[in-house]
């Protein structure tokens, strides 16, 4: 009998849940795959499988839904966020998703307006790939999938969100990101150089993004973690999944943070071949 890979060690100060689903085997690796946090980004992959299962496969998705949905899978935009959260029904996306996509750990923010703050786990984000992959509508998985597949290396918000599975592990993938507590912008030296992925300022943008926000503030009374910093990197690569969610001090940099994660998640990647 072949012993179980033993987890990942973990630096210093963080705080971290993983899990890597084989899926031409079914095999699973984790470790506290069911441990709840803020999913930040994350959130994302409900709001656009929302839009999309709510509109049916034969809708054809305007020009101006397109130029929201394609900058926040693929650079991570929040005003594009905040505009169709608003628009598509607030903490009612992420209720509807965990019946859909049949979740267990994920549930909407204590405050609405806070998508940032919807709580999720490792397994439900690699359950909620399964789902697009295998059982969600085909036109639905390869519009989700293949804009995930052309993640930029800088987020909207000057970020560079290579880190994590980007960085740690070769070959084609697709990738989302997430992070919150590292403040609005990059510091000073840390701003990551890429064209430029905003959103344009509508009026439907600027109202949707003055009332709604990735979540930075009071989380309510949600039994979650939101003062620690919050790094988390998914996606699919050479047909396995992979999720890593982490917090980290407040003391640590973006690279700092950015580096350990990435390190996490190749030794991560590595222990669940063995």
């Amino acid at each position: 009998m072949t012993a179980a890979p033993a987890s990942a060690a973990l630096p210093e100060g963080m705080t971290a849940s993983y899990v890597v689903v084989d899926q031409e085997t079914g095999t699973i690796f984790g470790a506290d795959e069911h441990k709840q946090y803020r999913s930040a980004s994350l959130v994302k992959l409900f709001i656009a499988l929302d839009y999309l299962e709510s509109h049916g496969p034969d809708y054809e998705i305007p020009a101006d839904d397109l130029a929201l949905l394609e900058p926040m899978l693929r650079s991570s935009n929040d005003d594009a966020a905040s505009t169709l959260w608003v628009r598509d029904g607030w903490d009612e996306i992420v209720k509807r998703m965990v019946v859909k996509i049949g979740l267990t750990d994920t549930a909407p923010p204590a405050s609405r307006g806070k998508w940032g703050y919807t709580a999720i786990s490792a397994a439900d984000i690699a359950r909620t790939y399964q789902y697009i992959q295998h059982e969600a509508n085909p036109k639905y998985r390869d519009f989700i999938m293949s804009n995930l597949e052309q993640s930029t290396k800088c987020g909207s918000d000057g970020f560079d969100q290579s880190f994590g599975l980007p960085s740690a592990i070769p070959g084609p993938k697709a990738v989302k990101q997430g992070w919150s507590g590292y403040g609005a912008a990059p510091a000073p030296g840390e701003e990551c150089k890429e064209p430029d992925t905003r959103v344009l300022r509508s009026p439907e943008v600027k109202a949707a993004t003055a009332i709604a926000s990735s979540g930075e503030g009071p989380a309510g009374t949600q039994d979650i973690d939101v003062t620690s910093r919050a790094m988390h990197t998914s996606g699919t690569v050479s047909g396995k999944i992979v999720v890593v969610l982490t917090l980290e001090p407040t003391t640590l940099s973006w690279q700092e943070s950015a580096d350990r994660i990435t390190t996490l998640t190749r030794d991560v990647y590595l222990r669940s071949a063995l």
